[in-house]
Parts: structure tokens; C-alpha cells; sequence
């Protein structure tokens, strides 16, 4: 990994889709917001981020990450949408 991310981060970054990504609870609980309203600001400000910058895995993606990820289990009754 990049040597500007901190050892204990690493493991919050995954690959998908060709990008380096990260779950956005893990997102939040880094920038200690609730998950909800992370979302929420990204949504209000959708201008200020890139066009790639949040994207919903589909349910293989989801059920992928999930089987190799054990603290991800929550996201087991998490909704996706199909892409």
C-alpha cells in the first residue's frame, strides 16, 4: 500500500472495481461521524466530490466482501442496489 496511509488503516481500504476503496461506516467512524450523516453530506455537497467518489456494491461485491471480512458482518442486512 501507499506508505502515506497509516499501518492501521490498511486494513479498512479494499480493491473493487479497479479502485482503492473504503466501507463508508469505516469512513465515518474514522472522521467520527454517524454513518447516516456522512451520507447525508455527501449527498448535499455531490458537487465538491468526484464523480467516482461513492459507488454501492452489488449484492456479489457485498456477499464477496462480507465472506472475507469478518468485522463486516453487519453488512450482511445491509441493502444494495443491483448496478
Amino acid at each position: 500500500m501507499n506508505s502515506l496511509i497509516k499501518p492501521e488503516y490498511e486494513t479498512l481500504i479494499f480493491q473493487f472495481r479497479g479502485y482503492k476503496v473504503m466501507i463508508d461506516s469505516d469512513l465515518a467512524l474514522l472522521y467520527n461521524v454517524p454513518t447516516k450523516r456522512l451520507k447525508e453530506q455527501v449527498k448535499r455537497n455531490f458537487e465538491r466530490f468526484p464523480n467516482d467518489f461513492m459507488f454501492e456494491l452489488t449484492k456479489y461485491e457485498k456477499d464477496k466482501l462480507v465472506a472475507n471480512c469478518d468485522r463486516l458482518t453487519l453488512l450482511k442486512h445491509s441493502s444494495v442496489t443491483p448496478i
